[in-house]
C-alpha cells in the first residue's frame, strides 16, 4: 500500500514519536531521538506492540474501586483476595511501592494507595492524594480496621502525609503504626531490597 503523504506529514509523524516518548520519566529530547530510531530501523513490530499495549492500558486500566490502585476490574485482585486481613490497612504512596511491600511476603492486609504524597510546593494537598477517598474506605469498611499501617516515603513530603493521616486515624480511634526505618531516611520504597522492607515491615512501630 502506498504512502500519499507529503514529506512533512512523515516528518511531522517523527516528531510526534519523538514528543510522546518523551513523556517518559527521565527522557530527553536526544534520549527520545534514540529510542525512535532504533525502533523505526530495528525493531518496528515491537513498536507497534509498544503502541498498542500503551493503548490498551489507557483505555482498560482504572483505579480499584476499594484500594485505589491500578486494576483492569472495579475491585482489584488483592482486595478480592478472601485469605487477606481486612482489619488491617496498610497505606502506601505508588503502585510500585505497593508491589515491593508484597514482594517482602510479610504483610497480609489490604491496601490504600494515595497515588502521591502531599507537597504543598507541588500543589499537592489532600485531595489530590484522594484522603477522603482513604477516610471512606476506613468508615464504610464492612470489617472495622483496627490498625493502619503507614508506609509512606521516609522523605520530608512522606513524613509529613504520614503525619497527617496518622492524625486523622488517632481521631477514630484506630490504632496506628510506621514502617520501621529499616528504609535508609530519604529512600524510596521502590528501590529499597525486598529483605530490607520486610525487617521494616516486621518492626513498624505504633505512633504515639
Amino acid at each position: 500500500m502506498s504512502d500519499n503523504r507529503s514529506p512533512d506529514q512523515a516528518q511531522d509523524a517523527l516528531q510526534r514519536m519523538v514528543q510522546a516518548l518523551r513523556a517518559l520519566p527521565g527522557v530527553g529530547p536526544k534520549s527520545a531521538q534514540r529510542m525512535a530510531f532504533h525502533l523505526l530501523q530495528h525493531d518496528r513490530n515491537g513498536a507497534a506492540v509498544l503502541g498498542q499495549s500503551l493503548l490498551d492500558a489507557v483505555n482498560h486500566i482504572q483505579h480499584c474501586s476499594s484500594c485505589n490502585t491500578f486494576s483492569e476490574l472495579n475491585i482489584c485482585n488483592t482486595c478480592s483476595d478472601e485469605r487477606r486481613d481486612p482489619s488491617i490497612l496498610c497505606v502506601v504512596e505508588t503502585p510500585a511501592d505497593q508491589l515491593m511491600v508484597e514482594q517482602t511476603l510479610t504483610y497480609k492486609g489490604l491496601y490504600f494507595v494515595l497515588m502521591g504524597r502531599l507537597s504543598p510546593l507541588d500543589g499537592l494537598g489532600p485531595n489530590e492524594i484522594h484522603l477522603d477517598r482513604l477516610i471512606e474506605r476506613v468508615e464504610k469498611s464492612q470489617v472495622p480496621v483496627k490498625e493502619v499501617v503507614l508506609a509512606t516515603n521516609f522523605t520530608s513530603e512522606g513524613e509529613a502525609t504520614a503525619h497527617y493521616i496518622g492524625e486523622i486515624m488517632k481521631v477514630r480511634d484506630i490504632k496506628v503504626s510506621r514502617i520501621a526505618r529499616g528504609v535508609p531516611v530519604g529512600g524510596e520504597l521502590e528501590y529499597v531490597d525486598a529483605s530490607t522492607l520486610a525487617r521494616a515491615m516486621m518492626d513498624r512501630r505504633s505512633v504515639s
